[in-house]
């Protein structure tokens, strides 16, 4: 009977297989490691090592070897007890024991069993498969410092290109700089272009927004609204009409108090501004054909930004201040 197969067999799935009355082999999970001095990659495994002390049969040995051998334990145990007694003898004769994949024991001076186990053999299941290697040592820096100190102690010459006068490669060096520069224009057009038309576009929605709040504005005697501050071209017809043709060069500040689709219902607003001690007037229509009303009209800057401020705090906050030349 091979003994050491059995135990190699067992030590796949146990931390300790003992052999009655020789000793125990023990297994402990040791972790990857790397020697950097050989560049040594070794895998998580389980190191072997020995105990003399473990002599008592705790039955696993025996009873794994009854049930492959199909045999009685008594019989195993038998058996076990002659190999056991072959290899005290050959430990006794100075001889070296040597069990195949487990490991060599040997007898000290001192008449100890020296263990030294045999690391090609992985018994830790989960690392079936990874064995060690080595890997050379990368010298990508030393060879680029070897070679800086190189071009410093021996410097490259470069021998101008011969050309011949029939060649045509400076036309085609002269032709890639026209194709360059022509690419370089039409982008830098085609982003001016696309700026422009973007710029065009915004403006034009903003109008459209303006116009559309304007003309869906409708006011009503029994609920007169303003409308919020904007800002919009006056006309020299409407002017015209309130200061004549002798005022045209001069600045004229508007408090506005509303605009109105319907004139009737500027007409009312002026009543009721008057009524409250203002100097309302009716000042014409808008492009959008709203007619506008204004609280008093200035020609004196301050004075009019001064009342306008009157009537943010006193009447309405949104009232708001036009200019017409």
């Amino acid at each position: 009977m091979v003994l050491e197969h059995y135990i190699s067999d067992l030590l796949y799935r146990y931390n300790c297989v003992a052999v009655p009355n020789f000793g125990a082999f023990l297994t402990q999970k040791r972790n990857a490691k790397l020697v950097e001095e050989s560049n040594t990659f070794y895998p998580p495994t389980k190191e072997i090592s020995f105990n003399r002390q473990l002599t008592t049969n705790d039955g696993l040995l025996v009873s794994y070897i009854a049930e492959v051998e199909k045999s009685t334990y008594e019989a195993v145990l038998t058996k076990i007890e002659a190999v056991v007694t072959e290899w005290t003898e050959e430990l006794t004769n100075n001889k070296t024991l040597f069990l195949e994949n487990i490991g060599e024991l040997t007898l000290n001076t001192e008449e100890k069993i020296q263990f030294k186990p045999l690391e090609k053999v992985n018994y830790l299941t989960s690392s079936f498969g990874l064995t060690s290697f080595n890997s050379a040592s990368i010298t990508r820096e030393v060879l680029k410092e070897e070679v800086e100190l190189l071009e410093e102690t021996i410097p490259f010459i470069i021998t101008p290109e011969k050309r011949e006068t029939t060649s045509f490669r400076p036309y085609l060096k002269y032709a890639a700089i026209f194709l360059l520069a022509l690419s370089t224009g039409l982008t830098a057009y085609r982003g001016y272009k696309q700026s422009e038309t973007t710029k065009q576009l915004v403006q034009q929605e903003a109008q459209e927004r303006v116009s559309k709040h304007i003309q869906e504005a409708t006011f009503f005697e029994s609920s007169p609204l303003e409308l919020p501050s904007i800002t919009l071209n006056a006309t020299t017809a409407i002017k015209n009409a309130i200061h004549g043709d002798s005022d045209k060069n001069q600045t004229v500040h508007y408090i506005v108090a509303g605009a109105f689709r319907y004139k009737t219902n500027a007409e009312k607003k002026i009543r009721q501004l008057k009524r409250r001690g203002y100097n309302a007037s009716y000042f014409g229509t808008n492009t959008h054909g709203l007619h506008m009303v204004s609280y008093d009209h200035f020609t004196d800057t301050e004075k009019a930004l001064e009342t306008l401020k009157q009537v943010k705090r006193s009447h309405s906050k949104d009232a708001w201040l036009f200019s017409a030349r």
